[in-house]
Formats: structure tokens, sequence, C-alpha cells
């Protein structure tokens, strides 16, 4: 706590970019972050605290994670909240990113209708409920959409050693994962999706959980300042201290206490990972 309000009142020198636009005198972070983050309601729970104790404000700009990395690479946000380790990875390698942090995890799931045509339920691991999909030819929805989630999709599908646009009824939807949990229950598909927008979404579909727990579901998210060396007009104060404001211990407290239907969404990590 004593750390976080150290760098609060440091940052709120930080100046505005010329980018965030408009005569506002407010300080201005320019935040991209992943469609489940929004739609799972966690945002709402983080923003407003570090907007109130910081002065700066958080310009959000949602987006799936490719897209998010690609307003990286030109200058266009500050700093990320994203899921795609292999791609944040690349992303500081290259020199975009000045620095990633561990943050917070949850896991995917997969959901498609009662009738469980495929018998997803009774897979011995996602491999196996994959290849039962892809068999029975199944309609199955992805996101299509360069997300972290549709990365991860198509990671397990290239595990289990199966290309899903065989399949007669795959259905590339380009929408973010909200949106996909309704087109899916519209189309009585199967569907990948992290689970805290399940949670969020489960009542207003006509979907089931159908198949979780391989330790390749697991969904971890990872926040990346974006380098100043490439982007010197980046708002690197505004950007730090957001970071640090997420990683702080009343910030990792909202994580771990956000609930939905009474079940826990996010699990933050400690401190030093």
């Amino acid at each position: 706590m004593v750390r976080w309000a150290r760098v609060a009142s440091i940052v709120l020198l930080a100046i505005v970019m010329p980018s965030c636009g408009g005569s506002d005198p407010t300080p201005t972070v320019r935040f991209a972050t992943t469609t489940s983050t929004r739609d799972s309601g966690l945002l709402d729970q983080l923003l407003p605290g570090f907007e109130s104790e910081s002065g700066i404000r958080v310009q959000t700009i949602v987006a799936g994670t490719g897209q998010a990395l690609e307003l990286g690479r030109r200058g266009d946000v500050d700093v990320l909240l994203v899921h795609a380790r292999d791609e944040e990875d690349r992303f500081v390698t290259e020199g975009y990113g000045r620095a990633r942090y561990d943050l917070m995890y949850n896991d995917f799931v997969i959901v498609g209708p009662a009738s469980d045509p495929a018998s997803v339920a009774a897979a011995a691991d996602v491999s196996d409920a994959l290849g039962r999909i892809a068999a029975t030819n199944a309609p199955f929805l992805s996101r299509g959409d360069r997300s972290g989630t549709h990365l991860r999709e198509e990671s397990l599908w290239s595990k289990a050693e199966r290309d899903p646009t065989e399949n007669e009824e795959y259905i590339s939807a380009g929408v973010g994962m909200g949106r996909a949990l309704l087109v899916a229950s519209e189309k009585n598909a199967y569907t990948l999706t992290d689970r805290g927008t399940w949670l969020s979404y489960r009542d207003r579909v006509e979907l089931t959980l159908l198949f979780e727990g391989d330790p390749l579901l697991r969904n971890e998210y990872g926040l990346v300042v974006v380098s100043p060396e490439k982007h010197p007009r980046m708002n690197l104060q505004g950007a730090e201290a957001l970071v640090e404001y997420l990683r702080s211990e009343p910030a990792r407290d909202r994580i771990a206490g956000f609930r939905s239907h009474g079940e826990v969404l996010f699990h933050p990590h400690p401190r030093g990972q």
C-alpha cells in the first residue's frame, strides 16, 4: 500500500500525451485490454480505484489480444492487459514492449448444447474433446479474431492434430467472447471460452459447460508496458503507475474477491511473479 501511495503521488505529474487528443488537462493513460476483462465486469472493479487515487484518467480500448498488441506496436496505447504469452514475449523481445508482468489467471472451458452430440463431457482430455467434435462434424464456433482465446483454440486444435476448417459446421465469427457465446447459443454450437466470461453470460445462453480441468486450458493474463524507445511520446509515467496499481495488494485483493454467481473468476499472481 505504501509503495503504491508513493508512486501515485509521483504520477500526478504525468503529462497528457498529444495523441490522446483534445484540450482536457487531465493526465491520461491509454490502456488496451481484452474483451474477457470487459465482458466479465472486472474492469469496473479495478479502474475506478486507480483513477480516483492517482488523478489519471484511463482511456480503455477493448480488443482481442492480437489487435491490442498491434495497437502497441503502432504506439496507439501505453499499456496492455492481454492473454497470449508467446505473443507477449515476442512483443517484448522485438523491442515493442518495455516489460511484461504476470497479473492473474483463470482457465478456458468448452461449452455447448446440453444434448452434447459429440459426447464432449466424456472426453479424457482437451485433445479428445476436440477430436470428438471433429469426428462427429458437430457445429463449432470460433471467435476467429486473433484474440488470445482464438490463438489458444488454434494451438489446441493443432495439438489434437485436427483441422477444424474441414468441419462443414465450423463457424468463424470474428466477434468478442460475449457475443461469441450468444452466437454459439443461437447455432447450437460448441465453443471455447474463458471461464470469467462464461460465468457472466451463462444465464443468457442455452449452453452447458461440458469440459474443463485440462492443464492445457490454463489462461494467463499479463501486463505489458509499451517501449518508450519505440514510441517516445507514449505516457510512460502513466503506464507504470497503472501497472503498479494493478499489481498492488489492494488491486490483487479485488481480483481475488471478484465473483460471479458465487464463483471466483480470476486468481491474482503473487507480487513476486
